[in-house]
């Protein structure tokens, strides 16, 4: 059949779709790679869990990126093994969200809210940024989707950080911080389990190619 009204093939429009999902992806790696060092840095000087989950959600993002780069162009099937992949670090990371959040309630620390909330919105505008450039990539397959989920659930965190920073000027108290380091691991297991439920089902449907059963006669 003949390509689009503007004379394109579909070929040379999945070429051009491929090359700028790369080079989002690659801007989107570097932000949250230099945002993970911010904001681990800052969390461990201001002893926010909210904080350091953040950073942690941005180190799992850049790898997360960077898998979907190194799968860009390959089959479905190749596509969502990395999704699952993703799918199973990101519930990973929630369960470490959650442990290290019962600990620091454990200890009684109370965060520095005014680290909590310039770190907090230099992340949210950083995320916010990051969003933006995905959301046309946001539908697709599972390798896709999980870039998008990412993306959604990390605004919306950084969102709830700003909110624990006012909480802790306002109380006095780490309960805010901690209630929102609580909330980004329920975040991060939900995504985790879509990423994983979407990738299992492009698995079933991926086409397996066999080699003929019948041999060659000599």
């Amino acid at each position: 059949m003949a390509g689009g009204c503007c004379g394109g093939s579909q070929n040379d429009t999945e070429k051009l779709n491929d090359a700028a999902w790369r080079r989002v992806l690659w801007i989107a790696l570097i932000i949250n790679a230099v945002m993970f060092g911010v904001e681990i840095v800052a969390g461990v000087a201001a002893g926010s869990a909210s904080l350091k989950a953040d950073a942690l959600d941005f180190l799992g993002d850049a790898a997360n990126y960077a898998i979907s780069l190194s799968v860009a162009g390959m089959a479905l099937a190749w596509r969502a093994r990395a999704a699952m992949v993703k799918g199973v670090s990101i519930l990973l990371f929630g369960l470490w969200v959650l442990g290290n959040t019962v600990w620091m309630a454990a200890q009684g620390v109370v965060p520095a809210a005014e680290t909590i909330g310039v770190v907090g919105v230099i992340a949210l505008v950083a995320n916010l940024a990051c969003a933006a450039m995905l959301w046309r990539h946001r539908e697709g397959d599972a390798n896709r989707r999980s870039v998008w989920i990412c993306s959604r659930n990390d605004a919306i965190g950084n969102i709830a950080v700003v909110a624990a920073a006012l909480g802790v000027f306002g109380t006095g108290t780490g309960w805010p911080d901690i209630a929102v380091a609580a909330i980004m691991a329920v975040f991060a297991l939900s995504g985790g389990w879509q990423i994983i439920r979407q990738a299992r089902g492009e698995l079933r449907s991926a086409p397996i190619h066999r080699r003929s059963e019948t041999a060659p006669l000599r």
